[in-house]
């Protein structure tokens, strides 16, 4: 059973292979997604400062009658923290928001401002100034472990080439019909384990019939074949939801993608558009 499994981090530290996503869940409505969600087996949460719902995912793990110890929480940076001293100071808001002794990992949740995603400007000094805040709370035991999140190639090289801690992960936009295999592949050659996020594709994937006929192929539901995708090539997906029964069929991946079907999988054209999510920089868009 997938919610029983676990990828192993670099530095050891074991991190369960499905974790459940909080974007766009309320402060308020995350406490019972968290209870249901740790109630079914999940073990893995994933939050961020960005998503104005760090209180509440803390209230969910101290409420939901599973050890601490057992629980996995992540949260992230916000993308516009470039300055170590704001970076230290943003690290101990988050454990304090969250009431948590510490964090189980905490990464930088872009290497630039959302504002400016798409400019040229890497932010290559401020995230260099971030990373060391990172870096000091993980030695003093604040964080378990530390990453980043839609970084490219020379992003991740920046911090490689300065750092005393290696980033563990690289939580990126990743589902069929978008594997940006060559990040992928540079991850995984650097012992980075790459999380995907909207392994759904934010949902556009139940629109595409030919994913849904390799879906029916295997008795599965298409949220189920795209997490499945994933895990096949060695990646954590973050499935987000409120909905306990999503959750539920969310977790039910224990089928094999043959190899063939994977192929076909991988090549699949592109989506262009994400919907209402279009407007969102990680999806293409631009924000005003």
């Amino acid at each position: 059973m997938i919610l029983k499994e676990n990828f192993t981090l670099s530095n050891g530290v074991e991190i369960p292979k499905l974790g459940l996503g909080t974007w766009f869940i309320s402060d308020d409505d995350v406490v019972q997604a968290v209870k249901d969600a740790a109630e079914m087996g999940y073990r893995h949460i994933d939050t961020a400062q960005a998503y104005q719902n760090e209180r509440g995912v803390g209230e969910g793990v101290r409420a939901c009658g599973v050890q601490r110890e057992d629980l996995f929480v992540t949260t992230k940076l916000a993308a516009e923290v470039k300055s170590y001293e704001e970076a230290v100071a943003s690290i101990d808001n988050s454990r304090k928001t969250m009431g948590l002794d510490y964090i189980d990992m905490m990464i930088i949740h872009s290497p630039r401002p959302w504002m400016e995603f798409h400019e040229d400007d890497p932010y290559a000094q401020g995230n260099r100034e971030a990373w060391r805040a990172l870096e000091e709370a993980y030695k003093a035991g604040k964080l378990r472990a530390i990453g980043v999140s839609n970084f490219q190639k020379e992003d991740l090289e920046n911090i490689l080439e300065s750092c005393t801690v290696k980033p563990m992960v690289n939580q990126i936009l990743a589902h069929i019909t978008n594997t940006p295999k060559e990040l992928i592949d540079y991850c995984q050659e650097n012992d980075i384990l790459v999380e995907a996020y909207s392994p759904v594709a934010h949902g556009e994937l139940m629109k595409n019939q030919a994913v849904r006929d390799i879906a029916e192929k295997y008795s599965v539901s298409i949220p189920q074949l795209g997490l499945r995708y994933c895990l096949e090539l060695g990646l954590l997906p973050l499935p987000k939801t409120a909905n306990p029964a999503h959750m539920k069929n969310n977790a039910e991946v224990d089928f094999s993608i043959s190899k063939e079907d994977m192929e076909t999988l991988k090549n699949m054209e592109q989506i262009k558009d994400y919907g209402e999510a279009s407007m969102f920089p990680v999806y293409g868009g631009r924000l005003k």
